[in-house]
């Protein structure tokens, strides 16, 4: 009798077990699942005097007069871009803290925005990873904005479909989860421009505004129809629908740094129809082993970026 007992607890254990671990391996393919494969392009020869520039260890970062339309005015502020190559893990879509052959070379944007509207101040941030093979959408864009009524975050991430995920402090738009299809980004753009300006998308096209406008502008995440355009050294883009043009200005020759940019759109406060433009004028641009850079001592370089 106590050998069948002991048989049947054996067996019992076993099918948990199994079970168990059943379970973990599910739960870690929905959470690590593999990025549909997808080229928009051939794939960008990388240059000697792009490696040199991008990969000698330290990033761009360049500083902005910006003007911001907000509440129906415009607001003094300053811009930030930070441009800096890494390497990214495909699947779970997070920088890797080691180098491997399986991740994916990226170069990533972090763009800044600091203004204040009134007594309360605003801080914007978004975060762009594209890969530097230039023949694939970005496999990750964030932005945040903090302000003294709430602040939001918005996240897409690049897998079979473009997956989003929301969090804001207003009711209508409170925690979201849903899917999209594969479209151009504008986050992605600003990003492919560095790479190579004469890859960027022209003529009609469809394209998720930036995290940043959507979230100002209380906008679905979706994709919008846009007019394209590249002359010289500008790149604009038109959004009918949107009443909304978007232009940025940047050097014609390597490294293509971006010299500023203005945004076009209606007011967008009370029952005004006035339009109002945003703008960014370069200051200074520097490049920068920054994460090195935390002693008190190395301050001297936001006032060579002119952010004092």
């Amino acid at each position: 009798m106590k050998s069948t007992q002991f048989l049947t607890l054996v067996i019992l254990v076993l099918v948990l077990n199994s079970c168990k671990d059943n379970k973990i391996r599910t739960l870690k393919t929905l959470a690590i699942s593999e990025p549909e494969t997808e080229v928009l392009a051939p794939k960008t020869i990388l240059s000697k005097e792009f490696n040199d520039y991008w990969y000698n260890g330290e990033a761009e970062i360049t500083s902005y007069k910006l003007e911001q339309a907000r509440y129906g005015e415009i607001r003094d502020g300053k811009a930030v871009l930070v441009f800096v190559t890494e390497d990214f893990l495909p699947k779970i879509q997070v920088k890797a803290d080691n180098y491997s052959k399986k991740n994916t070379p990226i170069l990533k944007l972090n763009a800044t925005k600091n203004f204040n509207t009134g007594i309360y101040p605003y801080s914007i941030m978004q975060s762009t990873f594209y890969p530097v093979s230039n023949n694939k959408h970005a496999i990750k864009i964030s932005a945040s904005i903090q302000e003294w009524c709430g602040h939001v975050y918005t996240q897409l991430n690049n897998r079979a479909e473009f997956e989003i995920m929301s969090h804001s402090y207003f009711q209508s738009e409170a925690d979201q989860s849903f899917k999209l299809e594969k479209n151009w980004t504008e986050n992605e753009l600003w990003v492919k421009l560095r790479v190579d300006p004469k890859s960027l998308p022209v003529g009609s096209i469809k394209i998720i505004p930036s995290l940043e406008f959507l979230r100002l502008r209380h906008q679905p995440a979706k994709a919008f129809n846009a007019d394209a355009s590249l002359k010289n050294d500008v790149y604009t883009l038109f959004y009918p629908e949107l009443n909304r043009t978007l232009k940025i200005n940047f050097n014609p020759n390597f490294p293509f740094d971006i010299l500023g940019w203005e945004e076009i759109t209606p007011s967008g406060f009370g029952a005004s129809t006035k339009t109002l433009t945003t703008k960014a004028t370069k200051l200074e641009s520097i490049k920068s082993a920054y994460w090195s850079k935390n002693n008190n001592t190395d301050e001297g370089l936001r006032e060579t970026l002119k952010l004092q």
